[in-house]
């Protein structure tokens, strides 16, 4: 497996090896053992989850307040989104910032997104599927959703000329980073 770093602590892009010929590919998506020494954790996999979406959707700014905050391995299995991470620790000197990165069914890269960040993506593809472990249970009345386009983080997401993302209620009615710090609910 490649490691690499990301500008953010602890958020990191994991290429799997895989295996290919013209009968298909072959590639390991979870291995307790590497994963330990690519990221020197073990996380505890409570649940997966699995997501259809079509062209255009966008997802999030997502995350779960303490103590039920959700560390995420995410991969593509069909498509191509653009992935999200937001550093939503205040003590951290990343704080507010965030990294992007294509992740496809083709490439294979997935992304490990530690507790304490909110996650989103972009669906870039006319379909995409996405698969991914979380360390906790989702815990509704610990969610917060952080607008997608809150002009503190400034986030580019790759839209084409004119496109509005299709949005969900609850994305819909998201709260800018600042509003949910000033609720005194972030670690």
């Amino acid at each position: 497996m490649k490691v690499e770093k990301t500008a953010l602590e602890g958020v990191l892009i994991l290429q799997p090896n895989v295996f290919g010929d013209e009968r298909g590919f072959f590639l390991e998506s979870w291995n307790e053992q590497t994963f330990l020494e690519a990221t020197g954790t073990t996380p505890k996999w409570v649940q997966d989850n699995h997501s259809s979406s079509t062209k255009g959707v966008l997802r999030g700014l997502h995350l779960q307040k303490a103590p039920k905050a959700q560390g995420k391995l995410v991969r593509i299995v069909r498509g191509a989104v653009f992935d999200v991470a937001v550093d939503v620790r205040p003590q951290s000197p990343t704080y507010r910032q965030w990294v992007g990165v294509e992740l496809s069914a083709e490439n294979h890269k997935q992304l490990w997104i530690p507790a304490g960040y909110a996650h989103g993506f972009l669906t870039l593809s006319d379909h995409a599927e996405m698969l991914y472990k979380a360390t906790d249970f989702y815990a509704p009345e610990t969610e917060c959703c952080v607008l997608w386009n809150d002009q503190d983080l400034a986030i580019d997401w790759p839209l084409e000329a004119g496109q509005e993302p299709t949005l969900s209620a609850k994305d819909i009615a998201g709260i800018s980073l600042k509003e949910i710090e000033s609720q005194g609910v972030l670690q």
